[in-house]
């Protein structure tokens, strides 16, 4: 009887480790398709970057929050760097600095959908723990 308690709580366990992950990474997601959202909904070129670039710059700093914190593994710092270095590329191509072209104010709309996409790629080769991931969102809710 008590194997069988033991192995259901296990089970139990596994699957809302899972559950906390996705959440975790649906939230950055959600964070980022909510940018393109209202850049799509701007007409202004000017606040269409300011939107993109503020978006892109909190997520960088939440990053830089999470990375000092003791929770964070190794391997959870080594995604994060993965993870802000190709957000510093897309702030410099946005900016069109470091050797980038600026992007033109017709393709902001299809730059903000390229970041959504490029993001949820991440999600799916950039492994962060669910303390990570959890850690990133609350540091996101905070600095909006």
């Amino acid at each position: 009887m008590l194997a069988k308690t033991v192995f259901r709580i296990m089970v139990m366990m596994c699957v809302l480790v899972y559950a906390g992950i996705a959440a975790g990474q649906d939230n950055v997601q959600k964070y980022f398709n909510d940018a393109a959202c209202k850049v799509k909904a701007t007409t202004d070129p000017a606040q269409k970057r300011e939107i993109l670039h503020n978006k892109l710059q909190n997520m960088s700093t939440a990053l830089d929050k999470v990375q000092s914190s003791p929770l964070v593994s190794e391997t959870d710092r080594a995604g994060m760097d993965r993870l802000k270095a190709s957000l510093q590329e897309k702030q410099d191509e946005l900016a069109g600095s470091n050797g980038f072209a600026r992007v033109p104010d017709d393709q902001l709309n299809a730059f903000s959908d390229y970041v959504v996409q490029d993001m949820e790629q991440a999600d799916k080769t950039i492994t962060i723990s669910l303390v990570t991931a959890l850690l990133i969102v609350i540091i996101i809710i905070l600095v909006t």
